[in-house]
């Protein structure tokens, strides 16, 4: 059924002659390779705390580190495989899909079909609506759609709302435009108020139509109600680039960050791809790139090859881009220019720790299993005592290796740094004084030998003290421990200071690389370099996520896009 006879047919149902022109009409609220090798070695003992960390980054890079992108998927897939709980996962999501599509009909059916294939199923009570929901996730022939609405409309007298959102939804997801009209037309006159899904679904629609300012009416209905998601103004800024008006969407863009709203990575590449060369829209195009590294936004591959045409792109002068990684020392391995440190400055530090004293130490939720006594006590503990070199997490660091008693892991750690004339303080908890199995009294005061120790109460949490200590001691200090401490950087108050803590964790955090008992200790510890999107002027470097990649929000990623300028 073509779309002017069906919207034809569906006004003869309705009983309604719907108008040409369309006026949006009430909205209602919805209702319904890059790691550096951190290895002791036991001929080597540097004096100063700052050259020994100099010299432990020019080691060779080993195994990615627990920030690499792609680290933590890695890993689960790892223990699933070994803990047999993933069998066969791909086959059966397969036969699942393969049932899916069996239950859409393969073309347009009869009234008399559609009732007979309701009658057949299990909730004959639901299923229109998930005859349409299978047909959506399926992007299914627009015609069987309009058949199973036929259908509905001769059977009930009316199309319900649910089901012809849902059917708005299918023509606008396969770009059926005149349908997403008609469709509009009919639901502008049968129902009073419109919820945000549907003027959602038809910003989107009528952006991509020769009726693409109607969006911006419709944009301005939502706002009344709700504030537009950045989506709906991606929408409407595409349809405005797609009909020659950059001004209409440079305007919705910056009214969109001024909502606090984060744009969609198709919004940007919709700007790179679209905006021109001309000086007015370069600087507003490298605004962008300043935005995405002052918020550490990572663009995904499809955006940063469009980033790439542009900057090749431009007329006067000589760009060129090459996709590329970074080296152990922190050099591109494209243009061999040396990245941004990922040390913080003085100023970004004393920042830091301020923050992080207020919010995470002294933070309501550091009293639900520490006491103010105890931890009074381990500051005074802490201030008398000598600036430390490294933390170590014991407990934690005790349960890297399943062999062994677990006082002998720890023993291993310590004395793999203390070796190296580093300043160690350990932290544990006093369930380790008695002697067990797990915790050999011999080898607790070896470790006691070898470094400080602080052991807190068994119901303690160690972070707030690894914390404490790491800061009060310098930007120097380094800390072992494999916890990522994302429940800590989420206590911070702002993005820019979690950012800064995310920053200053992968430069100090060292994590054990597959220790094994009575082999030696390695640590795999983060590259010296910072990975954000950075600029001279005449180069910029930006890392963007893979295509296929899977990167988890504490990780960051090892591919970049490397732009050179030619020198005139």
């Amino acid at each position: 059924m073509g779309s002017f006879a069906f919207t034809k047919y569906l006004r003869l149902l309705f009983g309604h002659q719907l108008p040409r022109q369309s006026v949006p009409v009430v909205l209602q609220r919805k209702n319904h390779p890059n790691v550096q090798l951190y290895c002791t070695n036991k001929e080597k003992r540097l004096p100063e705390a700052n050259s020994r960390r100099s010299n432990q980054r020019e080691k060779p890079a080993f195994p990615k580190s627990v920030f690499a992108a792609g680290t933590a998927k890695r890993t689960a897939d790892f223990l699933k495989r070994r803990a047999g709980t993933d069998p066969e996962q791909a086959g059966s999501l397969a036969r699942d899909r393969a049932s899916f599509l069996q239950k859409i009909p393969e073309g347009p059916l009869s009234a008399p079909e559609w009732r007979k294939l309701k009658d057949s199923s299990s909730r004959p009570e639901r299923f229109e609506v998930r005859m349409m929901e299978l047909m959506l996730a399926a992007a299914a022939d627009v015609n069987i759609a309009k058949s199973l609405l036929a259908y509905v409309a001769m059977e009930k007298g009316a199309v319900p709302y649910m089901l012809l959102l849902r059917y708005l939804a299918l023509c606008v997801s396969g770009g059926h435009h005149s349908e997403v009209l008609d469709t509009y037309d009919v639901m502008r006159t049968c129902f009073k108020t419109l919820d945000s899904g549907a003027y959602s679904l038809l910003v989107k629609g009528f952006s991509q139509t020769e009726r693409w300012r109607e969006a911006l009416v419709m944009l301005e209905e939502m706002k009344k109600v709700i504030t537009p998601s950045p989506r709906n103004y991606g929408d409407a800024i595409a349809g405005a680039f797609l009909h020659g008006d950059s001004e209409t969407g440079w305007m919705l863009y910056s009214e969109l960050l001024k909502l606090g709203l984060t744009p969609n990575q198709d919004t940007w590449q919709c700007l790179f791809e679209n905006a021109g060369t001309e000086h007015q829209h370069r600087d507003r195009l490298v605004d962008i790139l300043t935005y995405m590294r002052e918020n550490q936004v990572y663009p995904e591959e499809p955006l940063a090859q469009s980033i790439k045409a542009w900057f090749e792109s431009l007329p006067d002068e000589k760009w060129r881009g090459r996709f590329a990684s970074v080296d152990s020392r922190g050099r591109c391995r494209s243009c061999q220019a040396e990245l941004e440190s990922i040390e913080l400055t003085e100023e970004e530090y004393t920042q830091l720790k301020h923050r992080v004293m207020t919010d995470v130490i002294e933070g309501r939720d550091v009293f639900n299993k520490t006491t103010p006594e105890e931890l009074e006590s381990f500051k005074s503990f802490v201030k008398k005592s000598p600036a430390f070199d490294v933390i170590v997490d014991g407990l934690n660091v005790a349960n890297i290796s399943a062999k062994g008693p677990k006082s002998q892991t720890l023993l291993a750690v310590v004395s793999e740094l203390q070796d190296q004339g580093l300043n160690v303080l350990v932290l544990g908890r006093k369930h380790m004084l008695r002697p067990s199995w797990n915790w050999d009294r011999h080898d607790i005061h070896q470790i006691k030998q070898k470094s400080l120790c602080f052991f807190t109460e068994n119901i303690s949490e160690d972070d707030p003290f690894l914390l404490y200590a790491a800061l009060h001691s310098g930007n120097h200090c380094n800390f072992v421990s494999r916890d990522l401490m994302r429940d800590h950087k989420a206590c911070l108050p702002d993005s820019a200071t979690r950012r800064l803590f995310f920053k200053w964790q992968r430069g100090h955090q060292l994590v054990v690389q597959g220790y094994v008992p009575g082999k030696k200790v390695r640590f795999q510890r983060a590259l010296r370099y910072d990975t954000i999107i950075q600029s001279t002027g005449t180069a910029w470097h930006i890392p963007y996520d893979e295509d296929g990649g899977d990167r988890s929000t504490y990780e960051v990623p090892q591919r970049w896009l490397c732009l050179t300028k030619e020198q005139q």
